[in-house]
C-alpha cells in the first residue's frame, strides 16, 4: 500500500463562506429540532472551544455555548464543495475514493515523484482547498486507507497530520476505540463491556478472542486497531460492488399504530428500490429495523424467492417482518428499510406456477415510469395517495433528508 490522504471538509466552513457574516462565530450546524434530528452535526472551531461537540443535542450545546448561533445544513452545498474538492485530488492522483457525503481517499504513491512526499502533496491540497474553495479540510497522511481516516480525524480543523510506523502508537493507542473507523455503537458497547475502551487495548487483545465474541469481523478489528489495512483505493472510474441498499431515519413523530408504520414503510423503500433502479440491481433479501423511544430495537431479515425492486412489494414485505416481530409497548422513533444481497436485475429467475410474474412485472414498469417523472419534474411530483393521509410524515423527502446508503465495510455496529 502506497502513502494515502484522507480528507475531512468542514460543514461549518462551508457555512461561513456562503455566509461571510458567520466567520469566525460560534456556531454549529444542527439537524431540524422540528424533524427531531436536533443534534450538532459540525461546529466552527471558536465553538468547540467552548464545548460544543458533533452529536451534541442542541439544548445541550447552547448550555455550552449560550451565544451558539444555530445553522441548518445545506446538503446540496456540501455536495457541491466535495465535487469541486474531488477534481482537485484528481490533479494529483486517479486513485480517489468517496466514502460517504463529503469524504475521500486518495492514494497519491504514484505521484510522489511529480509532486513531492505525501506530506508535500497533502499541504499544496490543502492550501488550494483554502485557497480556490475558500474553506478548510483536516487531512490525514498514512500507509493505509483506517489509519489515514484517524489522522484527518485526530487534529480539526485545517491540520494535516501523519500517522505512520515510527508514531503510530504514541498518536493511535491512547485512542478511544470507537474512533476506529467501522467501529459503530453496539461494537463499542460490547467492547466496553468487556473492558476494552482505548485501539490500544484493542490492538492488544487476542484476535482468537475477538473472533469468538465478533466472528470474522473480530479479525478485522484487530488488524485495523494494530494499523493494518490492505484494502486498496479505487480509482476514479471504479464502480465498487454494492452488496445492499438501505434507508432509515428518525420520525418527524412518534409512530404509535400500524399504520403510521405502514406509511413510513412505504416512503424508504420507494427511495431504497429507486437506488436499486439506478444501480441495475434487484435485491433477495428485505430487512426492517426499527427503534422506539428508549432507542431500543432490533432488525429482521427475509429471504425472498424471486429478486424484485418494486418498492410496493419491498414496503409488504418489511411490513409483515414488523407485524410478526413487533408488539405495541412503546411508541417507535425510527424505521428503516434494506434491501440486500443485491443481483443484477438481468438475473434469470425460475417461474413458477403459483408465482404472478405478470402483477410483478407491471409494478416494476410503474416504478420505472414513476422514476422518469421524478427526475424531470421533483420527487413530489409524482406521490402514493397514502401519503397525503398524513402531512407530518408524508411530508419527508427520503432523497434529502435522509441518507440512501450502500452498506458498509463490514456491519460491525
Amino acid at each position: 500500500m502506497g502513502s494515502n490522504a484522507y480528507l475531512l471538509p468542514d460543514y461549518s466552513s462551508v457555512e461561513m463562506q456562503e455566509n461571510p457574516t458567520l466567520r469566525g462565530k460560534r456556531i454549529a450546524v444542527c439537524g431540524s429540532k422540528e424533524d427531531r434530528h436536533g443534534i450538532v452535526l459540525t461546529a466552527s472551531y471558536p465553538a468547540k472551544r467552548m464545548g460544543v461537540k458533533t452529536g451534541m443535542a442542541i439544548w445541550e450545546a447552547q448550555r455550552c455555548c449560550r451565544d451558539l448561533i444555530i445553522v441548518p445544513p445545506h446538503y446540496r452545498e456540501y455536495m457541491r464543495y466535495s465535487g469541486y474538492m474531488r477534481e482537485i485530488l484528481q490533479d494529483y492522483t486517479d486513485q480517489v475514493e468517496a466514502f460517504g457525503l463529503d469524504e475521500s481517499w486518495a492514494d497519491v504513491s504514484g505521484s510522489v515523484g511529480l509532486f513531492g512526499s505525501a506530506m508535500t502533496i497533502a499541504q499544496e491540497i490543502s492550501e488550494r482547498v483554502k485557497r480556490e474553495l475558500g474553506i478548510t479540510v483536516s487531512i490525514g497522511v498514512s500507509d493505509n486507507k483506517v489509519t489515514a481516516k484517524l489522522g484527518s480525524d485526530y487534529k480539526k480543523p485545517d491540520a494535516i497530520t501523519r500517522i505512520e510506523a515510527d508514531n503510530y502508537k504514541e498518536i493511535v493507542y491512547p485512542l478511544p476505540v470507537q474512533d476506529l473507523l467501522y467501529v459503530g455503537h453496539a461494537t463499542q458497547r460490547k467492547l466496553n463491556y468487556y473492558g476494552i475502551r482505548t485501539i490500544g487495548q484493542l490492538a492488544q487483545t487476542n484476535p482468537e478472542v475477538l473472533h469468538g465474541w465478533f466472528g470474522k469481523v473480530g479479525y478485522s478489528l484487530s488488524a485495523f486497531a494494530r494499523g493494518l489495512d490492505a484494502s486498496p483505493v479505487a480509482r476514479q472510474d471504479h464502480v465498487a460492488a454494492v452488496k445492499s441498499v438501505g434507508n432509515s431515519g428518525t420520525t418527524p413523530r412518534d409512530l404509535v399504530n400500524n399504520e403510521d408504520v405502514w406509511l413510513m414503510l412505504l416512503v424508504m423503500a420507494e427511495s431504497v428500490a429507486m437506488r436499486m433502479r439506478e444501480l441495475a440491481m434487484k435485491c433477495t433479501v428485505v430487512e426492517v429495523s426499527v427503534r422506539d423511544c428508549d432507542l431500543n430495537g432490533f432488525v429482521r431479515q427475509r429471504k425472498i424467492d424471486t429478486p424484485t425492486s418494486s418498492s410496493l412489494e419491498i414496503a409488504q414485505i418489511a411490513f409483515d417482518l414488523f407485524k410478526s416481530n413487533y408488539r405495541w409497548g412503546k411508541p417507535l422513533r425510527g424505521v428503516g428499510v434494506r434491501g440486500a444481497s443485491l443481483v443484477p436485475a438481468d438475473t434469470p429467475v425460475q417461474l413458477g406456477f403459483f408465482r404472478n410474474a405478470e402483477k410483478r412485472e407491471k409494478l416494476e414498469r410503474l416504478d420505472k415510469a414513476v422514476d422518469v417523472v421524478r427526475e424531470r419534474y421533483g420527487y413530489t411530483s409524482v406521490q402514493r395517495a397514502r401519503i397525503y393521509t398524513d402531512r407530518g410524515l408524508g411530508a419527508i423527502n427520503p432523497k434529502d433528508d435522509h441518507t440512501v446508503h450502500p452498506v458498509g465495510f463490514f456491519n460491525a455496529g
